[in-house]
């Protein structure tokens, strides 16, 4: 029996379960001048004080790496800048390396929400040294996440709980329920007891003034852009408030930002079982002999679930980590995001059959990896962000029935949904301003989506380039979620011309699936 033996990559894999400009000078003028935060002429927002108009970025190298570092100070509340503390917001930088060809800034964000966007320049620019050579590429970790001001909710104790307890996510009973709605109003509890007043202010919304006052403080008129993932709502809300600050935008692996949350995440179960049944099960049929999980995909599905089953009459304990169905799950849903990961998935498949077989040094990777399905910080942010940008439906029992279908229908991810809603339901009401996306006063964006992609599907990537004027939507074969940095050269190409010479395709366009 195959057993997994390369736990160093299976847990960085794993692991990963959101324009040409004119210089000006840096200072206190431009910067005013620059209309930061939301100010006239774009956003309509009151004017914002000085100590955060005139303050002055103090680069210094970053811990590790070749980025460097900064913060700056922001209003937390950028409709009243006077009341309450200010937020720092943890921003980074590499420099153009060829100043005579500088093109300006290329700033990038990360996904999630609750990701850290903090080091991913330096990936980028090493990805790709044309625009490392030609761009000053930013990045920042927005508000609430890492480096950045976090927002605190509960500890870690009370997340696993949630999302990898002993109680199978899968389990409909009433008890089930009640536990979960139980749990998800004690996390929000948690929430408002611990973020010191914060929650209404971690925001897509209030994100993307943050951003215009980096831009603003950067001394730049305008900024190009590339977001992946969440990053994509986050760009699309940015270029909407302030769309005379855009000269490109690169949007990949998009979310639905002309619709909301619920209707988007609440897609998710289909696209997750789509990947898993189109996609990973034929994978995996195909390199049974490696792998010995069934030589067709039924075959290979019903290895899964006797799996499954296995683990939920007798969880496993590895290492002191105690491995139920729920891990099993997470663990899939995670290995579905790169098709590079689907041999991690199927070696840990093999583990979990026959963990006795392994290694020493295989358990307590896989123990390590597995012990927390979601971190506290992550979910923290996560939660303020999707619960917070736009209305959610509050009524328990329309969440019991629709998550009961999610399960019946779509259960690799569709078992967890009453676990998110029930926290989105009892989420203090926003005030968040709703943001609608059209296009309207920007130039033409790329946008980037795969047929298959399990977090961010193709029909929300239609409808949001439907819902953007003027965009062009390249899509691509296969399933992979984040196209850009994929080792894709028709994608590369298009990103690549697009930023550096303004190249569009003409109309939609596809490019294959990354090769492996």
């Amino acid at each position: 029996m195959h057993v997994f033996k390369k736990p160093a990559r299976w847990l960085a894999a794993a692991a990963c379960g959101l324009l040409a400009a004119a210089v000006l000078p840096v200072g206190h003028a431009s910067a005013a001048a620059a209309g930061a935060g939301g100010g006239a002429p774009d956003g309509g927002s009151p004017r914002i004080p000085g100590r955060y108009l005139h303050q002055q970025l103090d680069w210094q190298p970053c811990t590790g790496g070749s980025l460097e570092c900064a913060s700056m100070s922001v209003p937390r509340d950028w409709y009243h800048p006077d009341s309450g503390p200010s937020l720092t917001i943890a921003v980074s930088r590499h420099r153009a390396a060829d100043p005579a060809r500088r093109r300006g800034v290329l700033m990038m964000a990360a996904g999630g929400p609750g990701a850290s966007g903090l080091p991913r320049p330096a990936r980028l620019a090493s990805y790709s040294p044309k625009l490392a050579d030609a761009y000053d590429i930013v990045g920042f970790d927005q508000r609430g996440v890492g480096a950045s001001t976090k927002v605190v909710c509960a500890d870690q104790d009370a997340v696993d709980a949630m999302f990898g307890g002993v109680a199978d996510l899968r389990d409909r009973s009433a008890a089930a329920v009640r536990r979960t709605f139980d749990r998800a109003r004690d996390f929000v509890r948690d929430c408002e007891r611990n973020s010191g007043g914060l929650l209404p202010y971690i925001t897509t919304d209030q994100a993307v003034h943050d951003m215009d006052l980096y831009r603003a403080l950067l001394g730049e008129e305008k900024i190009s852009y590339y977001g992946p993932s969440y990053a994509t709502f986050l760009g699309a809300y940015y270029a909407t408030e302030f769309p005379r600050r855009v000269a490109r935008a690169v949007l990949d692996s998009n979310i639905d930002f002309t619709g909301d949350w619920q209707s988007f995440l609440t897609g998710q179960p289909m696209s997750f079982q789509r990947r898993f049944e189109q996609d990973f099960l034929p994978w995996l049929a195909k390199n049974d002999a490696t792998y010995h999980q069934g030589r067709t995909p039924g075959e290979a599905q019903a290895s899964y679930e006797r799996l499954r089953a296995a683990l939920h009459d007798r969880p496993l304990d590895v290492e002191g980590t105690v491995i139920t169905p729920n891990h099993l799950d997470a663990a899939a849903t995670n290995a579905l995001y790169n098709a590079d990961q689907f041999a991690d998935l199927a070696s840990l498949l093999g583990f979990l059959e026959h963990p006795e077989q392994a290694p020493a040094e295989t358990r307590k990777a896989v123990a390590g990896r597995l012990k927390h399905l979601m971190s506290a910080d992550f979910v923290a942010d996560y939660f303020a962000v999707t619960c917070g940008d736009t209305p959610w439906n509050r009524d328990s029992r329309y969440w019991v029935r629709e998550s009961a279908q999610a399960t019946r229908t779509h259960p690799l991810a569709g078992a967890r949904e009453l676990t998110y809603a029930a926290v989105c339901a009892n989420w203090p009401r926003s005030k968040a301003p709703r943001i609608k996306v059209t296009g309207e006063g920007l130039p033409p964006v790329l946008m980037l989506n795969s047929k298959n992609d399990p977090a961010t599907y193709y029909e929300a990537a239609v409808r949001a380039h439907r819902g953007l004027a003027g965009s062009r939507l390249v899509t691509v074969e296969g399933g992979d979620h984040g196209q850009f940095q994929n080792r894709n050269a028709c994608v590369d190409a298009h990103v690549e011309g697009y930023l550096l010479d303004g190249t569009l395709p003409s109309d939609d366009t596809t490019c294959p699936a990354a090769r492996g």
